[in-house]
């Protein structure tokens, strides 16, 4: 099952998120299939393509608590 979730960048103490979509069996920093956002939590930025959200969800991919967390769907 594909699910949209966090993947980890940045360097210690300055976390810097992509929200990606991959697959459930992946680890948290493991290989993704698309990139379709970043959240920074240092300076509460999201920004997130609408368009790709919508699509990956048409299709059955599930959000993870996070994910909708921060971008509020």
């Amino acid at each position: 099952m594909t699910v949209v979730r966090l993947t980890r960048l940045g360097r210690k103490k300055k976390p810097f998120y992509r929200v990606v979509v991959t697959d459930s069996r992946k680890r948290r920093d493991g290989g993704w299939i698309e990139a379709i956002g970043y959240y920074n939590p240092l300076t509460k930025e999201v920004k997130v393509n609408e368009e790709r959200l919508a699509y990956w969800k048409g299709v059955g991919a599930k959000l993870s608590d996070r994910v909708v967390k921060i971008t509020g769907k």
